[in-house]
C-alpha cells in the first residue's frame, strides 16, 4: 500500500509547477478588476449529494475514457491516533485489505487486478483513502467491494502480527534507514512535541507500534469509520444516474451510526525546541529547516489561508522568488524555497527550506533568511510579485487536471477535512481575489511575532 502518500491537493500541485512569467502580464490590474475576470465556471462541475446514513457522494464526470476512479475517502488520519498509540490509523489501513464478509483475505486487490486496474491506499494525518482505477462497467464491482469492507472488515487476529512486520520494515525503510527522514521526524517532534498529533509521525513511533493490538485496530474502525464520516468520490465516465443507484445499493446498506467529532489539541504555548541540531555520518550536504505556525482553512483567521498560499510563493516560489534571489542567484545556497501547509485540520504551518552550496556557514544562511523575512514583514509584497505568484499558481494548478485522478484527490481532500465543495471548484477565482494588503497582513501575523517555531539543522558528521 502506498499508504503514506499525502493527498494531491489543488494548491500543492499549483505550488509544485513554476511557469515563466506570460508575454504581457496583467500587472497593472486592480485587484478588483483581477477578480471581475477569474473564471466562474467551476473545476470539475463535480455533483454531490448524501445518502441516509450520511454517506457524502461526489460525481466528477469526465467521458474521455471509458476509465472510472473510486476513492472512498474516511475523515481521520494519524492525527486521530489514541495517546500513546501512534500509528493506528494507518496500521488500520493496512488492515483492511485482511478480508471482510464477502471478500477474502488478499482478495481485493487480486480482484482488482484481474479485472485489469489498479488499487491503493494512503493515509495522511487528517484522512485515510482507498481508491480503484478501473474500466468503467467494473465501477459497480468496486462499489460493492468497498462497501462490504467499510461496513465490516475482518482484522483477523492471525494475521496482525505478520502485518505489524509489514508496517515496521515500511517504517524502517522510509525513516529509520534515511538521515532525511529521521530528521524531519526529529523536527517535528522538537517543534510540536513527541505526542502532540502534529508531532507524532505518521506511521508511528516503533515503541507505539510494536504496542498496538487488534482491539486498538476494531475500535479505531469502530469510532472512525461510520458512513457518515466519509466521502466517497468517482470521477470518469459515470452517469449520475447510475451512480445514485449503485450508491444506494451499495453504500446504502452501510448501518448508519453517528459522526465523529474531530477533538483535536490546540499546539503547545511554544515549540518544546525551539533549535535543534542534528549531525549524521551518512549526510554529506547540510540542511536547514525554519518552520512557523501558521491558521489553516479549518483553524485561526481562516481568511488568511489563500493570502498564506501567495506569501509562500513570493517567499520561496522558485526562480524568481525572495528567497531565490538572495540564497541561490547570490551564489550562497543550491536551493532556497519555502512552503505553506494550509489544507488541512488544526494548525498549519508555514516552512522554510534551504541546501547550502559548501563551505557557506550556518551563520550566513540563517542571517540571509532571517533579513528576507524581515524585510516582507516591514516592506511587504509589491503589487508586482503578488500578481506574479497569483498567476503562477493558478497556472500550474490548472495544468494539474489532466489526469483522472485530480478530481477525486482534490475533491476528496478537501471536503474530508471539512471544507465545501466550492473551495475547490473556485479556486482559481479565490486565488485571483487576493490583494497585496492581504498578503503582507498574512506575513506580519506569522512572521512578526511567531510564538511557536523551530530552527533546525541536519549537519555531515
Amino acid at each position: 500500500m502506498d499508504s503514506l502518500t499525502r493527498r494531491t491537493a489543488l494548491k500543492g500541485a499549483a505550488a509544485a509547477t513554476l511557469l515563466p512569467p506570460l508575454a504581457a502580464p496583467a500587472l497593472a490590474q486592480t485587484p478588483a478588476d483581477t477578480a471581475a475576470r477569474a473564471p466562474r465556471q467551476p473545476l470539475f462541475g463535480a455533483v454531490s449529494w448524501k445518502l441516509s446514513n450520511g454517506l457524502t457522494v461526489v460525481l466528477a464526470e469526465n467521458r474521455r475514457a471509458p476509465v472510472a476512479a473510486h476513492y472512498l475517502y474516511v475523515s481521520a488520519g494519524a492525527g486521530e491516533d489514541p495517546a500513546g498509540k501512534s500509528g493506528v490509523a494507518h496500521f488500520l489501513e493496512h488492515m483492511m485489505f485482511k478480508g471482510s464478509p464477502h471478500i477474502p483475505s488478499g482478495a481485493f486487490s487480486r480482484t482488482v487486478a484481474r479485472e485489469g486496474g489498479q488499487d491503493n491506499a494512503f493515509t495522511s494525518r487528517d484522512v485515510t483513502a482507498y481508491f480503484q482505477i478501473v474500466e468503467a462497467s467494473r465501477l459497480p464491482l468496486m462499489m460493492r467491494m468497498e462497501a462490504d469492507r467499510l461496513a465490516a472488515p475482518l482484522i483477523p487476529e492471525a494475521e496482525t502480527e505478520s502485518e505489524r512486520n509489514v508496517v515496521l520494515e515500511e517504517r524502517s525503510q522510509r525513516t529509520d534507514a534515511v538521515p532525511r527522514g529521521r530528521f524531519r521526524e526529529a523536527f517535528d517532534a522538537a517543534m510540536w512535541g513527541p505526542q502532540h498529533w502534529r508531532g507524532r509521525p505518521l506511521i508511528g513511533w516503533e515503541n507505539e507500534i510494536r504496542a498496538i493490538t487488534r482491539q486498538d485496530l476494531v475500535d479505531f474502525h469502530a469510532a472512525h469509520y461510520a458512513a457518515a464520516n466519509c466521502t466517497l468520490v468517482v470521477a470518469g465516465d459515470v452517469r449520475e444516474a447510475d451512480l445514485r443507484r449503485w450508491a444506494e445499493e451499495f453504500y446504502g446498506a452501510v448501518p448508519s451510526r453517528p459522526k465523529p467529532a474531530r477533538d483535536r489539541a490546540a499546539p503547545l504555548p511554544a515549540a518544546p525546541e525551539p533549535r535543534l541540531i542534528t549531525r549524521d555520518p551518512a549526510v554529506r550536504e547540510a540542511s536547514f529547516l525554519q518552520s512557523f505556525a501558521a491558521p489553516s482553512a479549518t483553524w485561526g483567521e481562516a481568511t488568511k489561508s489563500d493570502p498564506l498560499e501567495v506569501m509562500a510563493h513570493v517567499l520561496g516560489g522558485g526562480p524568481g522568488s525572495r528567497l531565490h534571489r538572495a540564497l541561490v542567484e547570490a551564489g550562497h545556497a543550491v536551493s532556497a524555497n519555502a512552503g505553506y501547509d494550509g489544507d488541512v485540520v488544526g494548525v498549519g504551518s508555514l516552512m522554510v527550506a534551504v541546501t547550502p552550496r559548501p563551505g557557506v556557514t550556518q551563520e550566513r544562511i540563517e542571517e540571509i533568511v532571517a533579513a528576507t523575512l524581515a524585510t516582507l514583514v516591514q516592506e511587504g509584497a509589491t503589487e508586482a510579485e503578488t500578481r506574479r505568484a497569483i498567476r503562477q499558481q493558478t497556472a500550474g494548478a490548472l495544468l494539474a487536471l489532466d489526469g483522472l485522478g485530480a478530481a477525486p484527490r482534490m475533491l476528496g481532500g478537501a471536503l474530508a477535512i471539512g471544507l465545501p465543495i466550492e473551495a475547490v471548484e473556485q479556486w482559481p477565482a479565490r486565488m485571483e481575489a487576493v490583494t497585496q494588503a492581504q498578503v503582507n497582513d498574512a506575513a506580519r501575523a506569522v512572521l512578526a511575532r511567531p510564538s511557536i517555531a523551530t530552527t533546525a539543522w541536519l549537519m555531515p558528521a
